[in-house]
């Protein structure tokens, strides 16, 4: 698994994105919360509630809305 960090202009982190061998990932807050999954087979980004949020990656966005 690998691990992304991200973080605000003050270098604070916000959180994670981690991917997994088979590239999905997951993004996570600072507090290692789930917020969001991407899948690339169907190429489309769910919230923590399943939800889609829209099609391509776009766990950064669920991240820096918090």
């Amino acid at each position: 698994m690998n691990r992304q960090t991200l973080t605000d202009a003050r270098y604070h982190t916000i959180g994670f994105i981690d991917t997994a061998a088979d590239g999905k990932q997951t993004a996570r807050d600072a507090r290692y919360r789930v917020l969001g999954r991407y899948d690339p087979r169907p190429d489309t980004t769910r919230d923590a509630q399943h939800r889609m949020v829209g099609h391509g990656n776009q766990l950064a966005s669920l991240v820096s809305r918090r």
